[in-house]
């Protein structure tokens, strides 16, 4: 058991090392290439990227066999992650899962739908996820490779649109809060950015893809982050950092390989439970009108208060804790 804790904690920390530092390492490695004898890899890969461009908004290229990695179950046993299905997903229509909270690096969502670690195609049998991550991510060079192998598609309208009018049986996964909820993802706290947010419903009437309401228990408690006051120099940085770049530069501590007192980049062993709701129907409307899209908006909000209410208990939290959504 301890040798398999080991390998589980060692899996985890590949993961998140990749997550941080594998796009700048490939990128700073092919421009170092070009300045030796090996300058032909770079280019011959460049000139691949070229030719593959648009691969990430036509559904990308996910591979099921890394998706089955044994490594996957290690990272999943580390928490541990558990899904939990209330109600059948039938893969005759689509759907928009609506993630949440986004946490740090969203370690639920990722083992729930870019693994089968968790056994997602046993419990919804016919449906492909694919979860959406910011689509700037997917122009730095390898690191795409390896986002597109996992089911991931960039968080664009032609990329969701590309998947939502391919027929039936897609699961398109959005982390709805984005990179403003990642700036106040803290332990024991559940506040959710969502009431500007209406994109996602508006795609969901496009196409009419159900709405369902998908919430990680526990992915705000594997990370301390620290946060800056209101008004501070950090903080301005922060939100104008995501203004720019799409993410919010996050300062956050785990703890290490050898012990849970040290400061890592590994996260805490906290459970989380990724539970995913009942659908929302939702009518074929390519042109939404404004009430429409406020009146969805308005049951995905209340189903998702219930989803919370009815399963907080059984996720370990109190029953004082409250869900805030801003």
């Amino acid at each position: 058991m301890d040798l398999r804790k080991q390998l589980a904690a060692l899996s985890v920390l590949q993961w998140v090392l990749t997550f941080l530092f594998f796009g700048l390492f490939f990128s700073l490695l092919l421009l170092y290439l070009l300045f030796t004898s090996f300058w032909s890899l770079s280019l011959l890969y460049f000139a691949w990227w070229i030719l593959d461009v648009d691969t990430p908004t036509k559904g990308g290229r996910r591979s099921p066999w890394l998706r089955r990695w044994k490594i996957w179950e290690l990272h999943r046993d580390y928490f541990p992650i558990k899904l939990v299905k209330t109600a059948e997903l039938p893969s005759t229509r689509n759907y928009i899962l609506g993630s949440h909270p986004h946490g740090i690096i969203c370690a639920g969502a990722f083992s729930a739908f870019c693994t089968e670690a968790c056994g997602f195609s046993r419990a919804f049998p016919g449906l492909t996820p694919s979860l959406a991550l910011l689509a700037g991510l997917f122009h730095l060079p390898v690191y795409r490779e390896y986002l597109m192998s996992s089911g991931m598609v960039p968080v664009s309208k032609r990329s969701l649109d590309f998947l939502l009018q391919g027929g039936p049986g897609h699961a398109v996964v959005i982390v709805v809060g984005g990179a403003t909820e990642s700036l106040d993802c803290n332990p024991g706290e559940q506040r959710l950015h969502l009431s500007g947010r209406r994109g996602f419903v508006r795609l969901a009437l496009q196409h009419g893809a159900a709405l369902v309401p998908v919430f990680s228990f526990g992915e705000n408690d594997i990370f301390r982050q620290v946060r800056f006051p209101p008004g501070s120099f950090f903080r301005r940085l922060q939100l104008r950092f995501k203004q720019v770049a799409g993410f919010a530069p996050c300062l956050f501590v785990g703890r290490s390989f050898f012990s849970s007192r040290c400061w890592g980049l590994l996260p805490q062993p906290s459970p989380i439970t990724v539970v995913v709701g009942k659908p929302i129907l939702v009518p074929l409307r390519p042109y939404p009108k404004l009430e429409e899209v406020e009146h969805y908006h308005a049951l995905y909000v209340q189903a998702l208060q219930q989803l919370f209410e009815e399963h907080k208990g059984s996720c370990g939290l109190p029953s004082s804790q409250q869900l805030f959504i801003t």
